[in-house]
């Protein structure tokens, strides 16, 4: 199934078919728009809209939710080469709803074909030749063998030095909080780049400062490192300095994947050749046009949108 024999851009995880709330009609119901989501998953396409040449490693149902991941992966130029069909367990579902507190998260994952990913289905080939690989805290907290080929896939791509990108992305329903922190922290540790948001860096790290939280994962090893702040923006700390990155103003309509918009697209600005200040711009601003639209794929911008928002600021 593959599209492209050398990714520069190999991203593993959990894909979960979307079903998003919209406001009720006039008769009361609550009715439901299709989509996609899946944090690498998400982070993948962001990436491939902005040029990117991106691979997806994981495993999908052999059902309906998984032929719609094969068409949708197809349509934004995402490799296939990596995608494993599993006939005997079912591609992950969750639902968004909408309230006073923000967006709320239902997720029907148990047993999924994702979860059952391990070491022997990592594309140790396609890693060795990309350029940069990218997983995240739900790639691990999926299931034990998901966990052990988040870190087996690392340490391939380190291995041929290739560099390796982490998301925190710590969700408290998948697994104790001292069991994540280790392994988020033991992948942490091997990265380059990584990404972490303040509330995950408040749970894992024990810090609510964005500096203290760079401080932290910095120790840890990585050169670059992103603390996203939700509506305060980003603070980017690279090792030669730290910027404060605004988040884009406007009315956000539906928040859901925005932080995988900035590192989809961070991350392939990265690998364009731009320096991380320039990047983290770029990306804080796709991530800002993300949240105008309803669900976590749809509303990714591509990059003339990004350019000219960009222009404008």
């Amino acid at each position: 199934m593959s599209a492209d024999p050398h990714p520069e851009l190999v991203c593993m995880g959990e894909p979960m078919l979307e079903l998003n709330a919209q406001p009720p009609d006039g008769a009361g119901r609550r009715l439901y728009l299709e989509g996609f989501g899946g944090d690498t998953s998400n982070a993948a396409i962001a990436a491939a809209r902005q040029g990117a040449s991106v691979a997806y490693a994981t495993a999908i149902g052999h059902d309906d939710a998984g032929e719609r991941f094969l068409a949708l992966w197809r349509a934004e130029g995402v490799d296939l080469g990596a995608v494993k069909l599993d006939a005997a367990r079912p591609t992950a579902l969750y639902l968004v709803t909408h309230g006073a507190g923000g967006h709320q998260f239902h997720f029907y994952r148990t047993g999924s074909a994702a979860s059952a990913y391990a070491p022997a289905d990592v594309p140790e080939a396609m890693i060795a030749r990309a350029r940069m690989f990218y997983a995240s805290g739900i790639s691990q907290g999926i299931s034990d063998s998901a966990a052990d080929a988040v870190l087996h896939a690392i340490a391939v791509a380190r291995h041929n030095q290739v560099r390796v990108a982490f998301g925190t992305n710590y969700r408290p329903r998948l697994w104790p909080r001292a069991r994540a922190a280790a392994l988020i922290h033991a992948a942490a540790r091997q990265a380059d780049i990584l990404l972490v948001s303040l509330e995950d860096a408040t749970a894992l790290a024990g810090t609510a400062d964005a500096d203290a939280a760079a401080d932290f994962y910095q120790r840890l090893g990585p050169a670059i490192v992103v603390v996203t702040l939700g509506a305060e923006g980003a603070l980017l700390a690279d090792g030669e300095r730290r910027l404060r990155l605004p988040a884009l103003q406007g009315a956000v309509v539906d928040a859901t994947g925005a932080g995988d918009a900035f590192a989809g697209a961070f991350l392939a600005r990265l690998l364009a050749g731009d320096a991380p200040a320039p990047a983290a711009r770029y990306a804080s601003v796709a991530a800002g046009l993300k949240v105008r639209g309803y669900g976590a794929v749809a509303p990714i911008p591509r990059t003339p949108d990004v350019e000219a928002e960009l222009a404008r600021c």
